[in-house]
């Protein structure tokens, strides 16, 4: 079931001042928030919206062992490791997408990665589903920022804290259509005299934090209007992870 009136959300809680990150998008991808906020903050937004697909930049359970369960041939080159991995995540390193791997225990996770668990359980007590839920108004998933970034451009982007890495994320996304500012224009700002100066127009582009939720945003976009795009990778028993293309490459 389509509904018109949906909002898009992509949450990253790395962000190293507020507890997240979060941006939406509406269903013609023009962006209606890009903001921080503590937990409360971001729920009595979502609270807000008549339905909503909500994409979330953090795992959704501990590891629970699943890639060492499966004795599959493409995991023969991290054996070893595989214990420090759910399965959605040796899939990535098995590409060349650098992800970090999930403890088996809450207690051992990152802050952040405690943070997503938190608000994972406060999405499914205000009646949240997990994608995909076809009559469901409210949705949520998990996505990862990097790993969307390199299935979209086709191989591993710049550092995302360089200005090289923020002008081809941002890039990226105004070329998908998520009406954001055109970083082009950041070129056009840059004369000799400010160069001279060391004044860079970096207003214009957006931070690291901030693109990470722009890009699941999207994916949360692009899960509910063109399912037929996107690809899941993972086990169900400790989280999918969806990524915004349909055909992954067997190396970035």
């Amino acid at each position: 079931m389509f509904f018109t009136d949906s909002v898009f959300v992509g949450i990253d809680p790395t962000s190293s001042h507020k507890s997240f990150t979060y941006a939406a998008l509406d269903k013609s991808m023009g962006l209606i928030a890009l903001a921080d906020g503590e937990l409360d903050d971001l729920t009595a937004f979502l609270a807000g919206q008549p339905s909503a697909v909500v994409a979330v930049n953090a795992p959704s359970s501990p590891n629970k062992g699943v890639a060492q369960k499966k004795k599959k041939e493409m995991f023969k080159s991290l054996k070893s490791r595989a214990s420090g991995f759910r399965l959605a995540e040796l899939q990535l390193r098995e590409r060349g997408i650098a992800v970090s791997g999930t403890p088996s225990t809450v207690s051992a996770c990152p802050a952040w990665v405690q943070a997503g668990f938190t608000l994972y359980r406060k999405l499914e007590k205000m009646g949240f589903k997990k994608f995909p839920s076809d009559d469901a108004q409210y949705q949520v998933l998990e996505t990862q920022p990097h790993a969307c970034y390199c299935v979209l451009i086709g191989n591993v982007p710049q550092p995302k804290p360089s200005l090289e890495g923020k002008l081809q994320r941002q890039l990226l996304l105004y070329e998908c259509g998520v009406g954001i500012k055109d970083p082009m224009d950041f070129f056009e700002e840059i004369t000799r005299h400010k160069m001279l100066k060391g004044l860079w127009p970096l207003e214009m582009l957006y931070q690291p934090e901030q693109l990470d939720a722009l890009i699941a945003a999207y994916t949360a976009w692009l899960a509910f209007n063109k399912p037929e795009n996107i690809s899941m990778i993972g086990d169900p028993a400790e989280g999918m992870i969806v990524l915004p293309e349909k055909l992954l490459r067997e190396k970035y």
